[in-house]
């Protein structure tokens, strides 16, 4: 099994943040909230947004590099080829890893068995 997350992986322009946000399925939980469109690719692809309100960038980053982490080692339960995008809100800051990792979790889950 590959592990790496390649930029083919990664969704990058602002205009398919755009894509996903307006026609995009929405599942909202207390942490997160994931917009996800089938794929145009043939690859599940993932976004990450943080905001400013989140908190510093120490902060900001080191969400978006759990997210990123969490994505690159359970990509493989992900059904189909998806476009999601994940929004971490202000009250996730404060999470453990092994938290943040779980409600990251049952997100994914609602996607994979969900039909989205």
């Amino acid at each position: 099994m590959d592990y790496s997350f390649p930029k083919a992986d990664r969704i990058l322009r602002r205009s398919e943040f755009l894509r996903l946000s307006r026609s995009g399925k929405k599942l909202h939980s207390r942490y997160f909230i994931a917009n996800i469109l089938p794929g145009k690719s043939d690859r599940t692809r993932l976004g990450i947004t943080v905001t400013k309100k989140v908190g510093n960038a120490v902060t900001r980053n080191r969400l978006k590099r759990l997210s990123r982490e969490f994505f690159r080692l359970n990509r493989q339960n992900i059904t189909g080829n998806r476009d999601i995008s994940i929004i971490v809100k202000k009250q996730a800051a404060a999470l453990s890893t092994d938290h943040f990792f779980e409600h990251l979790e049952n997100i994914f889950g609602k996607i994979s068995g969900g039909g989205y």
